[in-house]
């Protein structure tokens, strides 16, 4: 389909797509996600569609409410053709990383050709004039971000007032304030331009498709309305049911106000597993914490762990409340909560800078983890082994005969974090689950 240099694309494709691509979380799957995924097929003439999904945690910095097997088997249930793996590094990183890595992984598979993400605006023009701009090193908007983030605003701030002083500034800029404030604003927007920002840099093929997004905004926590946002679906699940509500399925959690935002092919998948959420991880960070002392490890060296953030640590260290409460321990003007609890969990998981720098000059996807493909789709299988240009990994224990270096690294650092995330489903199922040895990839 050509190199996407300017990113010019029409409402509706010229030539239908073969394999469209999702970047996702699935956090949990729900009525909006089955929606995205047909609606891009129809709008683009697509047979099939790849999800690149997050693991067992995700961006916000916690464990995934359900496993990344499960929610695979939602996916696949809802539409979703063949599932494989976000690397955790960058699953848990910021949005700029997490999109990087997300289009350097469609992009490796070599059969994906369209990258289809919901926004809030709907408008694939102004989402890739704005990835124009911020694809750009040095110059204006580099300056005036420095600026910001001196003057003590957090990434996404300085990010915002940067390209709004050019806006203002520029008679001929590209977009209008109000067009800008309505961007910056809207969560999926800028994931969206993240996206467009990424194939501009990595100078991929994938041509960006977007459909807007219906229902609830990103943040909402209501239930009424149009479909529910994830957020407020995660909230209903941690607050639990009334005894009686769950029904035949002990660990479902959701009301049947809240089951309306399901698709009825999934809705049993909702009761298989309990719910996993920050304050699960507490335990495990008290002792992270303090065997990281006891060795002298400074903290400054994980992601998104500043100095000032590493000393604050240090003075209540021996206070030690749940994940929620080192949070508030940390909390300031300048940090949001998802920011704090990104740093917890580098921790955690040993993701420091360094490391993380050798996976991006490792190409941030090196190989593609499969775990799960329907059947039917044998015919899309074979076309990704045919275009892949990185390893496809079926079975954990092959790993280390097909990748070597950072690329090895990288994987084990995946069945690190899934078997953090086992170990804590595993205490609250008060029984043993099964690990990366011995799950099967999920086939429908």
């Amino acid at each position: 389909m050509g190199q996407p240099d300017s990113l010019e694309q029409p409402d509706s494709l010229e030539q239908p797509a073969k394999v469209i691509g999702i970047i996702a979380e699935y956090n949990p799957f729900h009525g909006g996600h089955k929606f995205q995924i047909e609606e891009a097929k129809k709008r683009t003439g697509a047979d099939w569609c790849v999800a690149a999904m997050s693991g067992d945690f995700v961006q916000r910095g916690e464990p995934a409410v359900y496993s990344k097997y499960l929610r695979t088997r939602m996916a696949l249930s809802c539409g979703a053709d063949l599932v494989v793996e976000l690397p955790s590094a960058f699953a848990v990183s910021s949005a700029e990383d997490f999109a990087a890595c997300g289009v350097a992984l469609l992009t490796g598979l070599g059969a994906v050709d369209v990258l289809c993400f919901g926004s809030e605006d709907g408008d694939i023009r102004r989402i890739r004039t704005a990835a124009g701009i911020l694809a750009q090193e040095g110059g204006d908007f580099s300056s005036l971000l420095s600026i910001g983030l001196r003057s003590g605003l957090s990434w996404p701030q300085a990010r915002s007032q940067a390209l709004l002083k050019m806006a203002d500034k520029d008679k001929d800029f590209p977009l209008k304030r109000e067009e800008m404030d309505k961007l910056l604003g809207s969560p999926n927007n800028l994931l969206g331009i993240e996206y467009c920002k990424a194939i501009l840099r990595q100078n991929s093929p994938l041509i960006p498709f977007t459909i807007r997004r219906r229902g609830q905004g990103y943040h909402d926590n209501g239930l009424e309305g149009g479909q529910a946002s994830a957020s407020a679906i995660r909230r209903t699940l941690k607050a639990g049911v009334p005894s009686g509500e769950a029904g035949l399925f002990p660990y479902a959690k959701l009301t049947p106000e809240a089951m309306t935002h399901i698709p009825p092919e999934i809705r049993s998948l909702y009761g298989r597993e309990p719910v996993l959420e920050a304050n699960d991880l507490s335990e495990i960070l008290n002792f992270c914490l303090l065997s990281l002392k006891r060795e002298g490890t400074d903290y400054t060296q994980y992601g998104d762990m500043s100095a000032e953030m590493a000393r604050r640590l240090e003075h209540c260290l021996l206070k030690q409340v749940s994940w929620e409460g080192r949070i508030e321990q940390l909390k300031t003007r300048q940090y949001t909560y998802t920011r704090l609890s990104r740093a917890l969990l580098h921790m955690v998981l040993g993701l420091t800078d360094a490391r993380v720098q050798s996976y991006k000059e490792a190409g941030r996807a090196p190989y593609a983890r499969i775990l799960g493909f329907r059947k039917e789709s044998q015919e899309l299988l074979a076309l990704v082994k045919q275009k892949t240009a990185i390893p496809l990994i079926t079975k954990t224990a092959d790993a280390p005969h097909i990748l070597t270096g950072t690329a090895l690294d990288m994987f084990s650092q995946d069945i690190y974090a899934s078997h953090i995330r086992q170990t804590l489903l595993s205490k609250k199922l008060e029984q043993p689950v099964r690990n990366e040895y011995n799950q099967p990839i999920c086939i429908l």
